[in-house]
């Protein structure tokens, strides 16, 4: 076997070979391009592979997204803690789709599956910018609920918009008229 050949089976335990990270940076690399989720076969390909190796790191393709997915997901916004949370949350609400229009089909995977540690990485960024208001778990969860249904519902728009005058940024104004319902509670 010469060296440009693809290595079956099990991955060798060279410090430079291949790895869980590797392998998600790589789809990771490869949807950048084309915003679609390659297949096992061309993942391995991209890696010079052989395609059972990516199974030693990921039982199955469901696995192995769900690694990109929740690779992508840590790439939004983090809370600064030094602005208020209104500002804080439309950060947060912009990266998430800045990152749903980069990659399409990112949407459709996250809400396919069955785990939700990728959105996990939304909830718990949300759940500490909004902690400071008090609000009861009724009322935090009814906020999450209504926040994540508008950004999915302005992603899908997104995507159908062959215009590309809309942009994530233009759910600002969206998101003041949304935020105007919460009432900050306090303590007594």
């Amino acid at each position: 076997m010469n060296q440009s050949e693809a290595k079956r089976g099990r991955p060798s335990k060279d410090k430079d070979s291949l790895s869980a990270e590797l392998i998600i940076s790589k789809v990771k690399f490869m949807m950048d391009g084309t915003g679609k989720v390659p297949s096992m076969r061309a993942i391995s390909k991209e890696l010079n592979v052989d395609p059972m190796a990516l199974y030693y790191y990921f039982n199955n393709k469901s696995i192995l997204l769900e690694g990109v997915a929740k690779s992508l997901m840590s790439e939004i916004y983090v809370p600064s803690g030094k602005l208020d949370w209104k500002q804080e949350l439309k950060k947060l609400s912009i990266s998430y789709l800045a990152i749903l229009k980069k990659y399409d089909g990112l949407l459709e995977t996250l809400l396919s599956m069955s785990s939700n540690s990728p959105a996990d990485v939304f909830i718990s960024r949300f759940s500490l910018i909004v902690s400071p208001l008090k609000l009861r778990n009724d009322q935090e969860k009814a906020f999450l609920d209504l926040l994540v249904d508008y950004l999915h519902g302005f992603s899908m728009a997104l995507a159908c918009d062959s215009t590309g005058e809309l942009t994530p940024d233009c759910a600002d104004n969206s998101l003041d008229f949304l935020f105007k319902g919460v009432r900050v509670r306090t303590t007594t």
